[in-house]
C-alpha cells in the first residue's frame, strides 16, 4: 500500500510545485519524512522481535505530506546526471541508448548521483578506507537562508561534511557539498550494519530540517 500513498503526495506536490522535476519531489517526500514514530520512538520492524528499523528497512522513513510542501531545500536530477551514473557504471553505449534513447557519449562519468540518501559499503577485508559522496542542493525557499550541518555519531566511523555551513543567498540557489566517510578495519572487525542521518538545519530563525539516510556496512552480501 505504499505505492499508492506516495503517488497521492507527490501529486500534492506537483499540483503545487508544477515546475519541480520528478527528483525535486522524491527529494522533498525523503528528505522531510519522519524516522520514528507518533510516540517519538524508533520505528520497530513488523516481525516477531519488534526491533528497530534500519536504512533497508524503512528507507527515508514515514511519509509526512505537509512537510514534503516545503522542504526548503531538494537534491535535484536531470536525465544527463542519470546517464553519467550509467557510463560510470560499465554499461556500453548501445546499452545506454536502448535504456535513455541518448546518444550521449559518456564525456562525464560519475557515480556521484544527486540521490537524497548515502550507502557506504566497505570491503570486510581492507583497512583504513575512506568514502566520499558529492551532493548538491538546490534552495526552494522563498528567501535567503542559511543551513548547518548536523551528522549522526557512528562507533568505529569518522563522519564529516565539508563544508559544514550552506548560505543561500535566493531562491534556486545551487550549493554543493561532500560528506567523508571513514573506516579503520582494526576498531570494528565483526560485520556491522549502521544507520545514522546527515541533517541540514535552517539557522537564523528557519525551520526547515533537509533529513537524508546513511546506511554504512561491510557486509559485502547487502
Amino acid at each position: 500500500m505504499a505505492c499508492p500513498h506516495l503517488d497521492g503526495v507527490a501529486t500534492l506536490i506537483k499540483k503545487a510545485h508544477p515546475d519541480w522535476s520528478p527528483a525535486a519531489i522524491r527529494s522533498a517526500m525523503m528528505t522531510t519524512s519522519d524516522a520514528v514514530d507518533h510516540s517519538g520512538q524508533p520505528i520497530q520492524d513488523s516481525g516477531p522481535d519488534q526491533s528497530p528499523t534500519t536504512g533497508f528497512d524503512m528507507g527515508a522513513g514515514q511519509v509526512s505530506p505537509n512537510k514534503a510542501l516545503e522542504p526548503g531545500l531538494v537534491y535535484d536530477l536531470n536525465s544527463s546526471d542519470y546517464v553519467n551514473l550509467l557510463c560510470a557504471m560499465n554499461f556500453t553505449t548501445a546499452q545506454i541508448r536502448a535504456i535513455t534513447s541518448c546518444n550521449n557519449i559518456c564525456a562525464t562519468p560519475s557515480l556521484d548521483l544527486n540521490y537524497p540518501s548515502f550507502i557506504a559499503n566497505f570491503a570486510a577485508d581492507r583497512s583504513n578506507q575512506v568514502l566520499e559522496f558529492r551532493r548538491t542542493l538546490t534552495n526552494v525557499g522563498c528567501e535567503m537562508a542559511t543551513y548547518k550541518a548536523s551528522v549522526t555519531s557512528f562507533d568505529g566511523l569518522e563522519v564529516r561534511v565539508v563544508p559544514t555551513v550552506l548560505a543561500f543567498k535566493a531562491k534556486g540557489d545551487m550549493l554543493g557539498f561532500k560528506l567523508v566517510i571513514e573506516y579503520a578495519m582494526k576498531k570494528m572487525r565483526n560485520p556491522f550494519l549502521k544507520l545514522g542521518y546527515l541533517r541540514w538545519i535552517e539557522v537564523g530563525g528557519g525551520n526547515h530540517v533537509v533529513q537524508s539516510p546513511i546506511v554504512a556496512t561491510n557486509m559485502n552480501s547487502l
